[in-house]
């Protein structure tokens, strides 16, 4: 499978709305690497606060953002019976790097690899860009943790 959805990616990840947000996952190569796009809205629950004169999405959130893809990417190609019980929990962010403002009204892609796994550690890469200019970028680790 190539893309997944919404629905998709809400029977992956505990996410829900306001926090769920990766709207769709495209080129996808399961447990490599993925494009999550999020459709950054006025409508945002950050935007009313985060500049109200000048709206800017979090930096926070556009790692969030990268967190939630890579938990999906790794989710979706995990054996359904080896993830069931299970989440994706973010342990570290190193080299984030904010280069340009995302603003409302535009269609983020976060494109992200993983880049090494050991067990249940896992360690990605991504880059934030809209039409094609590059927004962001990081690396992160994340492990796999039984659900309570």
């Amino acid at each position: 499978m190539k893309e997944i959805d919404k629905k998709t990616i809400e029977s992956l990840l505990p996410h829900r709305e306001p926090m769920l947000l990766i709207d769709k996952l495209v080129n996808i190569d399961p447990l490599k690497s993925a494009t999550a796009i999020m459709y950054v809205k006025k409508t945002g629950f950050y935007v009313q606060g985060h500049f109200p004169d000048q709206p800017v999405m979090p930096g926070v959130l556009i790692v969030e953002a990268f967190g939630q893809a890579a938990a999906a990417l790794t989710a979706h190609g995990i054996d359904p019976k080896e993830y069931k019980n299970k989440l994706v929990f973010l342990m570290g962010v190193d080299k984030a790097r904010f280069r340009k403002p995302v603003v409302p009204d535009c269609e983020l892609h976060l494109e992200i690899e993983a880049i090494r796994s050991h067990g249940r550690v896992w360690k990605y890469k991504g880059t934030a860009k809209v039409n094609g200019i590059r927004m962001a970028d990081a690396e992160w680790s994340a492990t796999i943790v039984d659900r309570k």
